[in-house]
């Protein structure tokens, strides 16, 4: 089974420039064949901290948001919708279920006519999709959250119901992507207790995937560029994908990431060659990370010289296109 890739993690620019920016690094990387870019953004810039959470969207912003969006689907790629906002608003947690769920209901009105967004509930980071070529995804993505941490597990997989039932209640049936508590580590999945917390999630229109992030260094932060071994992306992700098959779930690797050097690029082969297995029950995963901001990040494949554009890019990620 092929392996599709994509590219995420981009954060929105609605700047004069920013579709123009946007379509430079769109035609570059679905030219190589990847199809997925996340799209990123703070709730706040959506949402002003004066109208709230239930409040009117700011229509500037919402219209950039939407252009991208656009602009990414009309060439035939996913556009994952990420509020990267490590479940926090306004400097403090969410934690009102009603504003939550409202909120969701409103933004997914506003995407819930194009097929090709996938909403994403992350409480985590952004990060480059790679995708089953064989899976046809006809949907606009939803991530609910990135990254959330610092919460009971418990707390976040009520959360992350709340909102799938409020988005499938307006009538959006695309993709949803749920994240868990702990940085939603796939390495930490268990330990965590968003295995049991999650174990009995259900979506109204059954199009939903566990998202988790994974990277390669000693802590899994992604801040080194040292890999703890060649094997490190299969040991990280094994006891997730066993959890997976066994709940009967999709899994979606979120965001995968390491150095550009010989021990780091056989680990992160290691875990999307284990990811295609035929029974695997990942439907793709993001690299992390891409987009005009990163500058010298070790990780970034911004093109056209991204650190990681000389080695990930053609040894770690185009075998799997």
């Amino acid at each position: 089974m092929k392996l599709t890739v994509g590219l995420a993690a981009v954060a929105t620019l609605l700047a004069a420039n920013g579709v123009s920016a946007v379509s430079e690094w769109g035609q570059f990387f679905l030219g190589k064949g990847f199809n997925t870019f996340r799209i990123a953004f703070l709730m706040e810039r959506l949402s002003p901290p004066a109208n709230g959470l239930t409040g009117s969207f700011d229509s500037t912003y919402l219209q950039g948001l939407k252009t991208i969006a656009s602009y990414v689907t009309s060439k035939g790629g996913y556009a994952v919708l990420d509020p990267h906002n490590f479940m926090r608003y306004n400097n403090g947690v969410i934690s009102d279920q009603n504003a939550w769920t409202t909120w969701w209901k409103n933004l997914a009105n506003q995407f819930k006519n194009d097929p090709k967004i996938i909403f994403g509930a992350f409480y985590s980071s952004s990060a480059d999709v790679v995708r089953y070529r064989c899976l046809i995804i006809t949907q606009l993505y939803i991530d609910l959250q990135n990254e959330p941490h610092d919460i009971d597990a418990t707390t976040v997989a009520s959360m992350m119901q709340a909102a799938v039932n409020a988005i499938r209640s307006v009538g959006a049936t695309q993709l949803i992507l749920v994240e868990g508590t702990s940085w939603t580590g796939a390495w930490t999945w268990t330990s965590s207790g968003n295995a049991n917390a999650f174990s009995s999630f259900t979506d109204p229109a059954n199009n939903f995937a566990i998202e988790m992030h994974q990277y390669l260094d000693s802590d899994g932060s992604g801040t080194s560029a040292t890999c703890v071994s060649s094997t490190i992306g299969v040991d990280r992700i094994t006891d997730a994908t066993n959890w997976l098959k066994q709940r009967g779930f999709k899994g979606f690797l979120g965001e995968i990431g390491a150095g550009s050097n010989d021990q780091c690029i056989a680990a992160i082969k290691g875990a999307l060659s284990l990811m295609q297995q035929p029974g695997s029950p990942w439907i793709g995963a993001l690299w992390w990370a891409a987009g005009p901001w990163w500058g010298t990040y070790y990780q970034s494949i911004e093109p056209p010289n991204g650190p990681a554009i000389a080695r990930i890019l053609p040894e770690a990620l185009q075998p799997f296109v």
